[in-house]
């Protein structure tokens, strides 16, 4: 008897912070996809970044808080360990390469999979992952419109979810409260290392 697939989902963001929709597009994922493993990418140097990120062991810090209660979630360092910009398909290539059976997953938020047509090679993607959008209630299917035609989209059901990482910022700045935003150990973490306040 042959064994199932499996299948490997690939999340990754700037995650600063990672808040509430961050973890919940990650549940949805691990559920409706029904993954073995969904691994979580904090973003090494962000090519795509006006700001500058926080500090890379901040990021990760706050990454394993908010995902790592999360079942068959894997926080992977690679990005953030790989020296110059990070892109998107270098990861999908190594993770093929080391998972050659595995079927691939890319998971995104409606505001990445607008800008994908902008990445590096994003061509390319498809043939090595499923493309899977989160879709809230305000989603236009058809964002990704210029997908090549072979490419395999899925939509991940959420509801309707505003909260940002701009948001979150902001509101540190402005000595206003973050609590329904982001994780509890996410929101102590940031209080605890002055994260986002003015210079």
């Amino acid at each position: 008897m042959t064994s199932a697939v499996k299948r490997v989902g690939m999340f990754g963001g700037a995650f600063d912070p990672p808040h509430v929709a961050h973890v919940a597009l990650a549940r949805a994922a691990v559920e409706q996809l029904n993954l073995d493993e969904l691994r979580i990418f904090p973003t090494g140097d962000a090519w795509h970044k006006a700001q500058a990120l926080s500090p890379a062991e901040h990021r990760l810090a706050m990454a394993r808080i908010a995902f790592g209660e999360l079942p068959h979630t894997v926080i992977d360092e690679r990005e953030l360990r790989r020296p110059g910009p990070t892109y998107t398909i270098d990861t999908l290539r190594e993770l093929k390469a080391e998972q050659p059976q595995a079927e691939l997953f890319l998971i995104m938020g409606e505001d990445q999979a607008v800008s994908l047509t902008r990445w590096r090679e994003w061509q390319a993607i498809p043939a090595l992952a499923t493309i899977c959008m989160a879709a809230r209630a305000s989603t236009d299917a058809d964002a990704p419109r210029a997908l090549p035609a072979e490419a395999e989209l899925k939509l991940l059901r959420l509801p309707e979810m505003p909260e940002s990482a701009t948001e979150v910022r902001e509101r540190v700045a402005a000595h206003e409260g973050i609590d329904h935003l982001v994780p509890p150990g996410v929101a102590r973490y940031i209080d605890r290392h002055s994260l986002y306040r003015p210079a």
